[in-house]
Formats: structure tokens, sequence, C-alpha cells
């Protein structure tokens, strides 16, 4: 967690300024209480921005003590009381500065028009002050629910999506040909539920992939953050093989190292990790996947991304083995990656992503299916298609920040492969 003592200092003042309105518009509801409700009330209201300020103070005070494994299952839970009771406060603010606007426009009509009908009518504004903030604090008990909902069961409510992939110059081994993405485990926020990691893996295993891929962000940061894990991810199987490439948070870029040599370290440390776990890792190398005597190419990049996203990625060095007339599959975690330098600018038919989350928040009905996430990306989440060129981005299996997801559940992708006509 990064920021200066002013930054702090004003979040902080946001956030009690956030808090102070907030109460302002609870206070209308509740003036018709009695004293000891209103005071209960009271304490249950401010009780959670203390918390909250204190557990950040604390978490800062004492992060050069805490483990860094250990560090971010804290930061989440600061981070997760604040997403989630935050943005449902943000929508009651909404309601009660309507209101507020409302009733002073109203009160300064009441003034010139007559001041004798100013009592008359006072009552009544009341009450529909009091009905506004009412309905404020019903659709701001929407996000609150949903995001409850998110941390506690969405998180951990794994989905596959089965995708039938058609290539004209698919090799004939390789129809029905079955591979599994996964992406953005984040293993670090599974710490305190490794059952969730076993599960995964059994899930996985069960489908009898032929070749398992993985997308990048193993890590938030820490190449520790594997440790708990190494033995059930050692366990995941692929007939052919597992190959996986790096993302964002693979490389430490988000922590304050205190020499370059261990920010290199982490990193070594990380590779060999994956390796020991039987992937074989792709830094901007390809491998050509035989089956007797056809094959195709499987090609990985390190991470390239728009700014502020490192771009470490040499594509044409990962090519430079490949064979051109081949299905030739990209394994690149930035899915920006695509339009920038592979549409229209290689003859890769498809490439497999990551790295939006989905902002693990989204909406999901037959046909049709949103995310924040498309406000940032112009591709953030599925397949796209333009041409003869594929792109599809897996939303993850982990989260950041936020410890939960909403209508975008944590993704394990099934393709299949066929021959089109």
């Amino acid at each position: 967690m990064r920021g200066s003592p002013i930054f702090i200092i004003v979040f902080i003042v946001i956030l009690l300024a956030i808090d102070a309105y907030s109460y302002w518009g609870i206070t209308k509801i509740t003036k018709d209480l009695r004293a000891s409700i209103k005071r209960a009330i009271k304490i249950l209201f401010w009780i959670v921005p203390v918390i909250i300020i204190i557990g950040l103070a604390l978490l800062l005070s004492f992060q050069p003590h805490i483990p860094p494994s250990q560090f971010f299952i804290y930061f989440h839970f600061i981070s997760g009381a604040f997403i989630l009771f935050y943005v449902p406060k943000l929508i009651f603010v909404v309601f009660n500065l309507f209101d507020d606007v409302i009733f002073q426009i109203r009160k300064r009509i009441s003034l010139i028009k007559n001041r004798s009908k100013e009592t008359k009518s006072a009552g009544k504004l009341i009450t529909r002050r009091k009905f506004l903030n009412q309905v404020g604090i019903v659709f701001a008990g929407i996000p609150f629910a949903s995001l409850l909902y998110g941390i506690a069961h969405g998180r951990f409510d794994f989905t596959f999506r089965n995708v039938k992939l058609k290539f004209p110059h698919l090799p004939e081994n390789f129809r029905g040909l079955r591979i599994i993405q996964i992406s953005d485990f984040h293993i670090g926020t599974f710490i305190n539920n490794s059952d969730k990691v076993q599960e995964i893996v059994k899930l996985i295993n069960n489908q009898n992939p032929d070749i398992l891929l993985f997308t990048g962000d193993l890590v938030n940061n820490l190449s520790s953050e594997v440790d708990p894990f190494i033995s059930d991810l050692g366990n995941l199987k692929a007939g052919i093989g597992k190959y996986s490439i790096l993302g964002n948070h693979d490389y430490g870029e988000y922590v304050r190292w205190k020499s370059d040599e261990k920010k290199r370290k982490n990193l070594e440390r990380l590779i060999l990790l994956q390796r020991e776990m039987g992937f074989d890792l792709l830094l901007d190398e390809s491998r050509r996947i035989n089956i007797e005597d056809q094959f195709i190419e499987l090609i990985g990049v390190q991470n390239w991304g728009l700014p502020p996203f490192p771009q470490y990625g040499d594509l044409k060095k990962a090519m430079k083995n490949v064979d051109e007339t081949a299905v030739k599959i990209l394994l690149s975690h930035d899915p920006t990656h695509w339009d920038e330098q592979v549409l229209n600018k290689t003859t890769i038919d498809l490439t497999l992503s990551g790295h939006t989350h989905g902002a693990q928040f989204g909406i999901e009905i037959p046909g049709w299916r949103w995310s924040p996430a498309s406000i940032r990306y112009k591709r953030w989440g599925g397949l796209y298609t333009e041409g003869k060129q594929h792109l599809y981005i897996n939303t993850g299996l982990g989260s950041i920040a936020y410890p939960g997801r909403v209508g975008m559940p944590p993704e394990i992708t099934v393709f299949e492969l066929c021959q089109s006509i």
C-alpha cells in the first residue's frame, strides 16, 4: 500500500465528510424514534468508520513488521470493508443531497409567495424529506447486499465457460482438443481459503484437459504467496502439458523493494516455483505442440500493456521460430496487446488474455453482458473476433482490492478446437 501522510490525511477527511453527511440524512429518518433507539443507531453508524480508520492507521504503522504474504490479508479486510460500506453511503448521499436541494428550493419559494403558508407546508415538506431519504436507504441497501454476497459467496462461485473455436487449417489430429485457460489467480488472496484452491484443482482435473494454459498474475506481488499452495497447484493435470506466462502483478511492481536485487530475486524465485509446479513458463518464447506428425504453435510473451502497465513482452522474439502456416495460439496477459501488436499485424489465430477481472462486477443476461471494465477496456471479457483472428479474455479466478465478485464469477474456460469447413 503506497501513499504519503498528506494523502492519507486527506483520504480520512473525505471519509469523515461522507459519513457526516450520510448521518445527517439518517437523522431525518430517525427523528421521531425514541432517544434510546437513536443513540443505538448513532453508535452503530459511527463504529464502522472508526474501525476502518483505526485499522488503516494500524496497518500502515505496523506494515514493516507484518510478513509480506500476510499483509494483503489485512489490506483486503480494510479495502473490503471500505467498498462494502462506502459504495452504499455514496448512493445514499446522492439522495440526501437531492433532498436538501429540493427542500431549500421549496423553502425559498414558500417564503417568497406567502410567509403564512410556510408553517402549513412545513409538515408536508418534512414528510417528503423523510420519504426521499427512506428511498435512499433502500437503494443503498441493494449494493450493500450485493457486495456482501460477493465477498461471502460470489468470489468462490467457480464457473465454467465452454467455447468452441473453429479454424479452417486446424490439423486433423487436433480436432476435439480440449484446452483449459485460467488466469489472474492472485493466490495471496486464498491464504485463508486453501480448500478453495483444492476445489479449483479438482474442478480442472475433472475436465481432463489436453492442455492447461495460465495467462498470468499468479500472485499479488510476492513469490512467497505461492508457498502454501505449491503442492496443490502441482497437482494440476493436463495430458499434453501445462503452460504459463507472467502478468503485471508477477513482477513485484507494486512493492517498495529495499533494492533492485531483492525485486529481481523475487521474480526469479516465482519463475522457479512455476516450473517446480510443472508449468512450462514462456518468456517471449514459443513451443511446438505435436500430436504424431502434426502440430500447432503456442507462443507466450511477458506482460505487455498500455501505460501505466509494463511493456516487457517482445512478440517478435517470441515468434522467431514459429511456422507461419500453422495454427498459432498466443498467451498475452493484457488484452490491449491484441489491438496494438497482434490484430491485422500478425497471422496469430487466437490470443488468450486475462488482466481485466471483468472489474469483478457485472450483469449478464442471455445475449448481453456488461461490466464497468468496459469503461477502461475496449475488450474486457469473453470472445472477440475480427476477420479470422480471435481474442478470448478470461475474467480470472482471484480478486484484487475488493475481495469479492458480483455478477462476474471466477472463471475456468474450456475450449474445444474444431475445424471449420
